[in-house]
């Protein structure tokens, strides 16, 4: 079985788990599984899903889902159709089956376009809700983005696929097939290469000044970017030539500065001087030898790390004030980062280039200290197996895609069975989920329904402020909190589409909405929702679903009826007043609640204990190490840090203890101290050790 193979096998076995489960279509499941990497490879910054389907042949109409209101989206109307084949071996379609496919939903499209057909629908009906969207935004639409998504091996070779038109407005579409998701999910990258082809596409090789040297370790180059060029690629590739957290976090501030616009518009040829530029990367770069000098005849998949806002206003200008990009010039530096560099090379760049924000891209990439922490926790924190279960387990955080699947893939026959059992897939969860999770629990559910990207930027923003604060708090005890929020709200998940009220669609909106209200309720005076003892038992417990339940029927109520004025369901769920209505409503949850809740001071004593377990383990830990390095190691360095000056009078009192070893054998506290002081002379760059073999 080749790796396609498998991965075909294990996503078909998700799919029909979850469906099952939660009592709902496969393909359903395949949406919300697989519109999760559309948002998060930028394909879409949203996608909600409003199935309709009616009609046979040439007549049929059919939608999956769209991307969200096209006005968050510089105009771009995102619609989502699925090509879901249940079988158990892998499928192949070729560019002759794309027009059967997309032709139906451009036909919806055409249709959701005239008020007769969305009177026909029911208001609650999905389709009723795109077509109203699709009729109030028409005029501010400047493209249509087709996007198939399906379990099949699509074979085409190349776009040229006819489609039926709509007009003036330009369509676009792609396909994200088996192998494109297998590629994503294995290592984060679904795309082909990116080449920005300046001498046949883009009005000829573009004069660059080389700023690194020979033999340099990274190649770098200055270049000066005309308006009309950068407009121009942008408009083709769009949000993918913006790294995917940078891209995360311009998604919580306006879409385009309007100090640029109003220079674009009056003083073009004063941008250059205004502006700061744009910090970029590539993976390759081809230069030539012009008659002006060296020139850049093409870029592959090139990265702007920081300037996104200066390229989406230039972009704009395409459509408001065309004749002025003329005039417009933009500075640029490009360094060419190798792929196996560029995680720890582009974080870097973008926190050292963007100054023009405190808490930027750059704090919440993926090799984040608080993302690395929590990897370590779910890698050796255990869970007591649930009841009527006989194996301990552990969550599994991916916090940089790929790492479960690359995992599991390196094991083998018992070893995979042994991985399996240690890190059930059910008990996988990725950045944005952590982000669901918490946020849900602090009561933002209508971030959460913003979607996964734009609720990610949220959360990284307040992370990134807190733990600069007090980054102690995210220690064990937090973790295993966490892991109790994942627990209720994947329990949400599965229950919601088994109740009697509920009527299809909208189940994100409700699951958040439904935890955001059952932990604002239980949070009292001096009380608050036990979630030490969900994640002891590693189960929701019956006094709490029903309270879930109950609060996810409310939910279900104030998301389908919107005030006056707003019809569209899903955007409802994303304003603070539909958060705000809900919490407002009183719930009886019955006696059976108040046994789901715990002290305060109780839970404040469950962390201290914590702490002083952590400090112990710690303690001993810090010992043992410095055990393990020896006489001879802490006497070479309290020489190098005496001959230095780096030493305190305390400092060189215990590196003296560990020098004595094993005459004196320093005690947990003088070797947690010792570590520290290593620690911070490896930081001055006074020692270079690698202490992962110690």
């Amino acid at each position: 079985m080749n790796e396609l193979e498998e991965y075909h096998r294990n996503l078909m076995a998700d799919i029909r788990r979850e469906a099952d489960a939660s009592g709902i279509f496969p393909v359903e499941a395949f949406f919300d599984r697989m519109t999760e990497r559309l948002t998060e490879a930028g394909e879409l910054e949203v996608a909600d899903r409003a199935y309709y389907q009616s009609g046979e042949g040439a007549q049929r109409l059919r939608i999956d889902g769209y991307a969200g209101d096209p006005r968050d989206s510089e105009g771009v109307l995102g619609l989502i159709v699925c090509d879901f084949a249940d079988g158990e071996t892998v499928q192949t379609f070729g560019k002759g089956d794309v027009p059967p496919i997309l032709n139906p939903l451009i036909r919806f499209l055409k249709k959701a376009k005239t008020e007769e057909f969305r009177d026909s629908l029911n208001e609650a009906n999905p389709a009723f809700q795109v077509s109203d969207l699709i009729i109030t935004t028409w005029s501010q639409i400047t493209k249509v983005k087709l996007i198939l998504i399906s379990n099949r091996q699509y074979i085409g070779r190349d776009d040229t696929v006819k489609l039926a038109d709509i007009g003036d407005v330009p369509i676009t579409w792609s396909v994200w097939d088996l192998a494109r998701f297998e590629r994503f999910d294995r290592s984060g990258q679904a795309r082909d290469d990116m080449v920005i082809d300046f001498s046949n596409e883009f009005g000829g090789p573009l004069p660059a000044l080389k700023a690194s040297q020979v033999g340099a370790a990274l190649e770098s180059y200055l270049l000066i970017m005309p308006g009309q060029q950068l407009a121009a690629i942008y408009d083709r590739w769009g949000a993918r030539l913006l790294e995917a957290n940078v891209r995360a976090f311009l998604q919580a501030r306006a879409k385009t500065n309007k100090g640029m616009q109003k220079t674009i518009k009056e003083e073009p040829e004063l941008f250059f001087p205004y502006n700061n530029g744009l910090s970029a990367t590539a993976e390759q770069v081809h230069c030539v030898q012009t008659d002006s000098g060296l020139a850049i005849s093409s870029i592959g998949n090139l990265q702007i790390v920081n300037g996104a806002q200066t390229t989406g206003s230039i972009h704009a200008a395409l459509r408001s004030t065309r004749q002025q990009l003329e005039n417009v010039f933009v500075q640029m530096k490009l360094t060419v980062v190798p792929p196996d560099r560029s995680e720890e090379i582009v974080p870097r760049i973008s926190e050292y280039a963007n100054t023009q924000n405190k808490i930027n891209a750059a704090d919440f990439f993926s090799n984040h200290p608080f993302h690395i922490r929590i990897e370590q926790f779910s890698r050796s924190i255990m869970f007591a197996a649930r009841e009527g279960e006989r194996h301990d387990n552990k969550w599994f955080y991916e916090r940089s895609r790929g790492q479960y699947i690359n995992e599991r893939g390196r094991r083998t026959g018992s070893d995979k069975k042994k991985f399996d059992l240690e890190f059930p897939k059910a008990q996988l969860f990725s950045k944005t989920d952590l982000a669901k999770f918490e946020n849900s629990s602090a009561g933002l559910p209508h971030i959460v329904s913003r979607g996964a990207q734009k609720n990610f930027a949220h959360f990284a923003k307040e992370i990134g402020e807190t733990w600069s604060k007090n980054e102690p708090r995210y220690d064990e005890i937090w973790f295993r909190r966490l892991i109790a929020k994942a627990i209720i709200f994947l329990k949400l998940e599965s229950e919601i589409p088994k109740q009697p009220w509920y009527e299809g669609g909208y189940r994100a909106n409700i699951v958040t909405y439904a935890m955001a209200k059952v932990f604002h309720d239980g949070n009292r005076a001096d009380e608050i929702l036990d979630l030490d003892t969900i994640a002891k038992r590693q189960i929701v417990p019956d006094d709490l679903i029903g309270p879930l339940l109950m609060a996810a029927e409310e939910a279900h109520k104030v998301i389908t009826h919107p005030v006056a004025g707003m019809r569209n369901l899903s955007e409802w769920a994303k304003q603070q007043a539909c958060w705000s209505e809900l919490q407002s409503r009183k719930l009886d949850y019955g006696n059976g609640f108040e046994r789901c809740l715990t002290l305060k001071e109780t839970a404040r004593k469950n962390e201290q204990d914590a702490k002083e377990r952590q400090r112990e383990l710690a303690g001993i830990e810090a010992q043992s190490l410095a055990v393990r390095l020896g006489a001879d190691f802490w006497s070479g360095l309290l020489g190098q840090a005496r001959s230095a000056g780096m030493l305190t009078m305390k400092d060189e009192q215990i590196l003296k203890v560990c020098a004595s070893i094993p005459r004196q054998i320093p005690t947990e506290k003088q070797s947690r101290h010792a570590i520290t002081v290593l620690d911070r002379l490896k930081e001055e760059g006074i020692l270079s050790i690698d202490l992962a073999g110690k």
